[in-house]
């Protein structure tokens, strides 16, 4: 078995009945993506992020986003020393591998914002001095949207566009639920995972992620959707050429999580709604008679795909 199943294997058997979402955190990270998580509070957003992490020999760290959280408690801050008599520069948490923005919402728009050119450029600027960041980089954000009316920030679309994958959280299954009690009901939230991927590993498996083959055909068939979006009648933010890129660098790490190399039309449609949901906003007349996963899916059904570009 491969290092990449027995990660796989090891995060399903912790968190119980997120083989999808896990399995989207992973492709984020091989394509140096962010990953957004929504969903009710209590549902295993924040633990699920946590296990993830702590399956990879990496840095990890945790920011609890409030209104009173600032952008240099993200970024970072150039002080004062007493004793040395010279400023001191002291990087956030940003400074990580994998940084955890747990309710990324309730944070105000200018501390949202601190982040964005981490996400982006893997960097940060403090008082005008420019340090990298490590690499990889990776942003978990969560979010509650029952909670959108009382104290919280919405993300805006240019912050909405830096996380490659939204992934909504639904309930578990009567059966998961058991076996998420049968698991938790005597140490409740304890997961422990060993840390079995390096940082090196991860960095193989990027490259290889790189190599996966889309031919031209799949491409077109990409920016066919991507200008399907710009043009509908019911949408008034159509997807951005950052987002026909997310959607090509998802498509190519699903095929290798499904131990292919080569991108099929079929790939494209299982990311779509991930990469693309979040990106999207529908008109006001839009909003009255539709919703935006069913205006999705009629542009893919609209849209033909390529017959066996795969092959060729």
């Amino acid at each position: 078995m491969s290092n990449m199943s027995l990660l796989q294997q090891e995060l399903n058997k912790a968190i119980v009945g997120r083989e999808k979402e896990i399995n989207f955190m992973l492709m984020g990270l091989l394509v140096q993506g962010h990953v957004l998580l929504e969903s009710v509070p209590g549902s295993g957003k924040t633990m699920m992020a946590k296990a993830f992490a702590e399956a990879i020999q990496g840095e990890f760290k945790r920011l609890q986003f409030t209104p009173d959280v600032l952008p240099s408690d993200v970024t970072g801050i150039s002080y004062f020393h007493p004793q040395k008599q010279e400023f001191v520069l002291r990087v956030g948490p940003v400074m990580s591998n994998i940084l955890l923005a747990d309710e990324i919402n309730r944070a105000t728009p200018r501390t949202q914002s601190s982040l964005l050119e981490a996400m982006e450029e893997k960097q940060v600027t403090i008082d005008g001095e420019t340090i990298p960041l490590l690499s990889p980089f990776m942003v978990i954000a969560t979010q509650n949207p029952v909670e959108s009316q009382q104290g919280t920030f919405p993300l805006p679309a240019a912050q909405l566009d830096r996380f490659i994958f939204k992934l909504t959280i639904g309930y578990p299954s009567q059966e998961e639920e058991k076996s998420i009690l049968q698991q938790f009901g005597r140490t409740p939230g304890k997961v422990i995972i060993d840390k079995m991927v390096s940082l090196q590993q991860i960095e193989e498996w990027t490259e290889q992620v790189k190599e996966v083959t889309v031919h031209e055909d799949i491409m077109t068939y990409i920016i066919q959707i991507v200008h399907y979006t710009r043009n509908h009648p019911y949408i008034e933010l159509g997807l951005s050429s950052r987002a026909s890129l997310a959607m090509l660098q998802a498509a190519k790490a699903y095929a290798f999580v499904n131990n292919r190399t080569f991108v099929t039309p079929d790939d494209v449609k299982m990311v779509l709604e991930p990469v693309c949901l979040h990106r999207m906003k529908l008109s006001s007349q839009g909003m009255l008679i539709h919703n935006l996963s069913d205006i999705l899916k009629a542009i893919v059904e609209e849209v033909e795909a390529p017959v066996e570009a795969s092959a060729r």
